[in-house]
């Protein structure tokens, strides 16, 4: 039997190399039920639980929950500059050091769970008023180059799933 990569529980994210209107609509929902889905896969977790890393060595559910909306929140960002700039640069951060900050282990996740839909909300109104011209508008990232608003949003779509997946992986395998 293979053993699951607990890190990426649905495989390594990779840039399509062209997206389709219906692939894009297929993204824009993803996003959309994000958080509804972190939600979702929290619901009724103890603080003892939300305490417990998803993986040996990864970060706990609560560092999850908040790492999400922090990430999501550049994105939009990007989104947002690409959409009113010319190819801009961006800054990367380092989520690592993000999670590890006092609010991130220890602030109740209600409030990012709060903050994701609210941005969820407001980045869906900005990704349905997109045209076809506008998703291949591009930002430029530090370490990947041009990136288009249309990969940027694959990327955030697998994302959402992505956290989710890490805790409804450790919900079944510590039988929650």
């Amino acid at each position: 039997m293979e053993i699951p990569d607990l890190r990426y529980p649905l495989g390594k994210f990779k840039f399509p190399d062209a997206v389709t209107p219906e692939e894009r609509a297929k993204f824009v929902e993803q996003i959309a039920e994000a958080p509804a889905r972190m939600k979702a896969a929290i619901a009724g977790l103890s603080d003892e639980q939300l305490n417990t890393p998803y993986r040996p060595g990864g970060w706990t559910v609560r560092q999850v929950v908040h790492h999400v909306p922090d990430s999501h929140l550049n994105s939009y960002v990007r989104f947002r500059w690409a959409l009113t700039e010319d190819d801009p640069p961006i800054k990367a951060y380092y989520e690592d050091r993000w999670a590890e900050l006092s609010d991130a282990r220890t602030a109740p996740v209600e409030v990012s769970l709060a903050l994701l839909e609210s941005l969820h909300a407001r980045w869906g109104a900005l990704l349905g008023s997109l045209t076809d011209q506008d998703w291949k508008r591009t930002f430029r990232h530090p370490e990947l180059g041009p990136v288009s608003l249309e990969k940027n949003a694959a990327l955030y779509a697998w994302h959402g799933q992505h956290h989710v997946a890490h805790i409804t992986g450790l919900r079944e395998r510590m039988g929650w």
